[in-house]
């Protein structure tokens, strides 16, 4: 494993993050979840990022009970606040003061821990004042339930404005936690010059675009079963991509991640550590064998020339638009 540095702070994080949303607590049974920890654990992964909304709070039980006995010191744990947990009531959801400091205290209690190394605001509320929900995170530093603050899907007007007023606070924002793959490249022309300048990295999901840089969907095929596709949640999120000439994109993409000596996975997966503001790529796994599979991008180095072939493979479809930023 290797390790990159957190924006602008002192925290080191692993390459790969191991990220449990639509698996545990849901898609996935609990040994086989903890059996995928396990795998993580042993590859050399650090980093584990959830939120309180992955299975309505359940995937954080899961991650802290699979993460029981571990050294706590010994590795980074990463969780969210905005969506709607619990039973709905209306300060069940956002950014409010009240839901922030609630949400915080029922994560340590599922996450059984007395910290989270980076808490994030998973998405911008429009109806709280940002200087409330700034004011709520830092006072959340301040009493040592989190170290760092973070925030996932904003766009470069919204970061520009909260890392200002987390600077007021002495409480520095460090971390912003995208979507971001070959074919979903949104943060680019945007959120990435903005973040280079505030200092605060990119922790990215989605680095295979939920299963289709795989290469498992052929076009014109019965989908595998138990895919994310076969699965009618699932099949909603990645809808965009299954076409066929998306489909028949990714099958060209094969012998260029052959000549890197890699499967298509690890391709897409050391495909967005090129660049230099993402500091981790969140894997997630359902079999301990694909966790295993994906770390194998980790320190991996594509020259100018395979990037140019990747580009070249997908133009046309690529989407880069900033203004469907939160619309992954």
């Amino acid at each position: 494993m290797e390790f990159r540095r957190l924006g602008r702070s002192g925290l080191n994080i692993s390459e790969i993050s191991y990220g449990n949303w639509l698996t545990h607590g849901s898609q996935v049974e609990e040994d086989q979840a903890t059996a995928c920890v396990r795998a993580a654990l042993d590859a050399g992964i650090t980093t584990f990022d959830t939120a309180d909304v992955y299975a309505n709070t359940a995937a954080e039980s899961v991650l802290g009970r699979a993460l029981a006995g571990q050294r706590r010191a010994s590795y980074e744990l990463l969780t969210k606040v905005y969506w709607p947990t619990g039973p709905g009531g209306p300060n069940d959801r956002g950014l409010g003061r009240k839901h922030i400091m609630e949400s915080i205290d029922g994560s340590l209690e599922r996450l059984q821990t007395d910290y989270v190394d980076l808490y994030q605001a998973h998405r911008y509320d429009h109806t709280v004042p940002l200087e409330e929900t700034m004011l709520a995170f830092a006072d959340i530093v301040r009493q040592g339930k989190a170290l760092y603050i973070g925030v996932s899907e904003w766009t470069a007007e919204q970061i520009t404005r909260g890392a200002a007023l987390a600077r007021e606070l002495n409480v520095p924002l460090i971390s912003h936690q995208p979507q971001y793959s070959m074919l979903w490249r949104v943060i680019e022309p945007q959120v990435v010059p903005v973040c280079e300048r505030e200092g605060i990295s990119q922790i990215v999901f989605s680095p295979i675009a939920q299963g289709i840089l795989t290469g498992k969907y052929l076009p014109g095929a019965e989908l595998p079963e138990g895919s994310r596709a076969a699965d009618e949640r699932g099949s909603k999120m990645i809808a965009r991509w299954m076409r066929d000439d998306v489909l028949n994109a990714v099958q060209n993409l094969k012998p260029i991640a052959e000549e890197a000596g890699l499967t298509l996975a690890q391709l897409a997966v050391a495909w967005v550590l090129q660049n230099p503001n993402v500091a981790s790529a969140i894997i997630g796994a359902s079999r301990p064998e694909q966790v295993v599979e994906n770390v194998k991008a980790v320190g991996v180095k594509l020259d100018a020339e395979l990037l140019k072939k990747i580009d070249s493979v997908l133009e046309g479809l690529v989407t880069d638009d900033p203004r469907l930023t939160a619309q992954g």
